[in-house]
């Protein structure tokens, strides 16, 4: 279906872009279009103003920050970029090896981390690996800069922290420490298709964080299997008996894919998966 006409604006700056946005109420910023574009064609957005941000190659950097903590992601980084990106190999591998399973070349090559996260489609990579990381947002919006935590960054299914008239100007992940590993496992509808379920961990000397995917609007933390991990016994029994009941608190929907029960059963098999995988990079 072909789009219904639509102003279109490409900023040369952060600030032009700020006031686009700030002025129009209908306005939405484009960063790769590789899910907006296709919501507007079906006709379930239909944005009076699209802000292209193509042209803000300060949103295109990844670097460190000044203490070399974290690894600071701009928003429109492409998928393909963090995928062979040297800073995020050496910092968090985890964010490369992902985003090179995300869908195609071609998707990789237009999508953009930030857009991934602000569509906040609950079946995508990124947001339970960004709260399995404790991952940070820099939103830019008439009040001033501000930064939101992952866990209180997705709100609601294609719901997030930034909104109307805000600008997500770059993600900040803690670099890895010594002693720590991450990992993501799940069930795809393909090779590279979306999850059905999906489990990110991190494991590190602090203990580990578990985010279940796919199950719920937003990201789940697995704040009871963490609790029985706290003692650092990452062995495959340890590990499977915390997972133990993990489904039963979790009220995932059923659709042609899965019904709610087979995703519960998947959310304690991913945790698993992805908690002992870690605590295996851990280890080397």
């Amino acid at each position: 279906m072909l789009l219904r006409e639509v102003e279109y604006a490409r900023p040369s700056t952060i600030e032009e872009a700020l006031a686009l946005l700030s002025e129009h109420d209908g306005a939405r910023a484009l960063a790769g279009g590789q899910t907006l574009v296709n919501v507007m064609k079906a006709r379930a957005a239909s944005p009076d103003v699209l802000v292209d941000l193509a042209d803000l190659d300060e949103l295109r950097t990844i670097t460190f920050s000044a203490d070399g903590g974290s690894l600071e992601i701009g928003s429109m980084v492409t998928l393909s970029t963090l995928a062979s990106s040297s800073e995020v190999d050496v910092a968090r591998p985890v964010l490369a090896e992902v985003a090179g399973t995300v869908a195609d070349v071609q998707v990789r090559n237009r999508g953009t981390i930030g857009g991934n996260v602000c569509v906040n489609d609950p079946t995508s990579h990124f947001p339970p690996l960004l709260v399995a990381l404790d991952a940070s947002f820099t939103i830019l919006g008439a009040g001033g800069e501000r930064v939101v935590p992952a866990a209180d960054f997705f709100v609601g299914v294609y719901l997030t922290a930034v909104g109307e008239g805000d600008l997500l100007t770059k993600v900040s992940v803690p670099t890895r420490a010594a002693g720590s590993g991450d990992a993501m496992c799940g069930m795809t509808l393909g090779a590279h298709g979306t999850y059905v379920v999906n489990a990110a961990a991190s494991v590190g000397a602090s203990g580990v964080r578990v985010a279940i995917g796919c199950v719920s609007s937003t990201p789940v933390r697995a704040t009871a299997m963490e609790e029985r991990l706290a003692g650092g016994d990452y062995s495959e029994s340890a590990v499977a008996e915390a997972a133990q009941g993990l489904g039963s608190t979790l009220d995932p929907p059923s659709d042609v894919h899965a019904s709610a029960d087979y995703r519960r059963a998947l959310a304690e098999v991913s945790a698993v998966r992805a908690v002992l995988q870690a605590a295996e990079r851990a280890r080397g």
